[in-house]
């Protein structure tokens, strides 16, 4: 037999190589090619397509406005350093606006080739408004008039009028008119936002079913409205994407509420990081445009279909559930099946795990609202991070409020693109004397907890709700996460601790069984790793 050879062998490769490591923002692009495949696949039914291939279009809006945004702004500081990737921000910069320009490109091509002529042979158009029959046209002046007209506000450029602002991911119409005297004037016009983007034809022969038009050609075929008595010359839709990556100074805000309100307000001033064009766009008009834009040639994407893909989003709701997949029904676990109000009781028999969306989100809002009811409910704790828009949860701490509950919670101000919403809900609470605090300096709270204090008896039971996911009822239907409710007493001693690390001051380090950043986290995890 020959001896093992137990001598140490050389590695393989040098870890700091670059060509080990993955560029983050290439990376985030490989996964929007991911989603897109979904849109390709032919397995997939049709409507469920389009709704992936309009998240494309909502992603690659985000990645435009926080990664693009902050790749451009370490060029604009002369950020030469380079990453375990070996790439400098420039280098990362050229590469992402060229995959990223494929993947629009590719995205457009489906639409246009597959998916829309798809749809018409389902009976489900989104056509151009050119050609609908004079009957539907004519119907659709009448809601123009009514509806969108009214809306509209034509802004000029001359010399005693500047070119207006161009709010961020705002569809306009750069629109070139000629008077009597035959000189040519340039306007814009912004299709409205508050509308609904692509607009409902109402029904005329030759076009059964479902048919819509896009809300900038309808505003397009009726310039003559806004600008009476003068020629349209062209008109050419143009769509803007802005820097929307606050940068918030809370050390030096003196209140992170109104600090976060302004920041907001800021977001519509971004610089450009995209402008988003017709291939037709004349290039005397673009050169126009980037110039009053300050935007750059390289920020340019000319596209052949639909400017904002976002907005394909209202065709993947048409009511055809024979081109959706079936309707999933969650379930509800078995420790909670004919329990009723007695939720706390099931609690108490043991741990129970939710795993959302195949298990119902009904428990976590049924345990919220047992608690806000229940006589023996002394104290509700909870942290929010995105709620949504209409949220049972807050109801049931409104509830509880109501009922003489003492409530806390901690809501995350800097939720990306949540601000809004979590200012309005904390004003709300706070109004119904909610005890909210707006998060830590220099942390986003992300933990997803909440706990529950109960008298029973003699004593204290304190229930816990610990989840990876948020308190939304409507992303709980579609993201895959983890909730577990509990009364074991370590876990709800921890969270008690925790609640008193958020909403005042504690140097507490040594939690039973919960990691909590950045006290224990990084370190528990590394000992399991280890």
């Amino acid at each position: 037999m020959s001896e093992i050879d137990d001598r140490p062998r050389e590695v393989a490769s040098d870890l700091d190589s670059p060509q080990l490591y993955v560029n983050r923002e290439l990376s985030l692009l490989e996964f929007q090619k991911r989603v897109l495949e979904e849109a390709k696949d032919p397995r997939v039914p049709l409507l469920e397509r389009v709704k992936f291939l309009a998240i494309v279009g909502s992603n690659m809006d985000e990645f435009y406005m926080i990664r693009v945004a902050g790749l451009k702004q370490q060029v604009a500081a002369g950020v030469q350093e380079t990453g375990p990737d070996g790439m400098t921000p420039a280098d990362q910069l050229a590469a992402v606006r060229k995959l990223a320009t494929d993947i629009l490109g590719d995205a457009c091509r489906l639409w246009m080739e597959v998916l829309r002529p798809a749809l018409m042979r389902e009976g489900i158009f989104l056509l151009d408004h050119d050609a609908l029959p004079t009957e539907s046209r004519a119907k659709l002046r009448s809601y123009f008039e009514e509806s969108v007209f009214p809306v509209l506000t034509p802004l000029a450029v001359d010399p005693s009028r500047p070119f207006p602002h161009i709010s961020n991911l705002s569809l306009n119409l750069a629109v070139v008119i000629r008077d009597g005297a035959g000189h040519e004037h340039f306007a814009r016009v912004k299709v409205p936002q508050t509308l609904p983007q692509l607009v409902a034809v109402p029904r005329a022969e030759g076009f059964p079913g479902f048919t819509f038009v896009p809300l900038e050609q309808l505003v397009a075929a009726n310039l003559d409205a806004l600008f009476p008595g003068m020629e349209i010359v062209e008109v050419h839709p143009f769509r803007v994407t802005r820097n929307a990556d606050l940068v918030i100074q809370e050390l030096e805000a003196g209140d992170l509420l109104e600090t976060i309100e302004e920041s907001v307000r800021q977001r519509q001033f971004g610089f450009v990081t995209r402008l988003t064009v017709a291939t037709g766009m004349p290039v005397r008009l673009l050169d126009d445009l980037l110039v009053n834009l300050e935007a750059d040639r390289n920020d340019v994407l000319a596209v052949d279909g639909p400017l904002a893909l976002a907005n394909l989003a209202m065709l993947a709701a048409v009511d055809r559930p024979d081109l959706k997949e079936p309707a999933f029904l969650p379930s509800v676990p078995r420790a909670l099946e004919g329990k009723g109000a007695d939720l706390f009781a099931a609690v108490r028999s043991g741990d129970i795990l939710l795993h959302q969306p195949f298990d119902s989100f009904v428990p976590v809002i049924d345990f919220l609202e047992a608690a806000a009811f229940d006589p023996d409910v002394l104290a509700i704790k909870m942290t929010l991070y995105r709620v949504g828009r209409n949220a049972p949860v807050v109801k049931a701490l409104l509830e509880a409020r109501e009922e003489g509950k003492q409530v806390a919670v901690l809501v995350e101000l800097k939720a990306r693109f949540d601000e809004e919403r979590n200012i309005e809900w904390a004003r709300a609470m706070e109004s119904e004397g909610v005890h909210v605090v707006y998060g830590l300096l220099g942390l986003k709270t992300h933990s997803k907890v909440a706990l529950v204090v109960r008298k029973e008896g003699d004593r204290i039971r304190r229930y816990t709700h610990l989840s990876t996911g948020n308190y939304n009822s409507v992303t709980a239907q579609a993201y895959t996460d983890l909730g577990l409710l509990t009364c074991d007493e370590a876990i709800g001693a921890d969270a008690t601790d925790l609640f008193n690390y958020l909403t005042g001051y504690s140097a507490k380090t040594d939690f039973r069984k919960l990691a909590v950043a950045p006290i224990n986290l990084r370190e528990k995890v590394e000992g399991l790793i280890a």
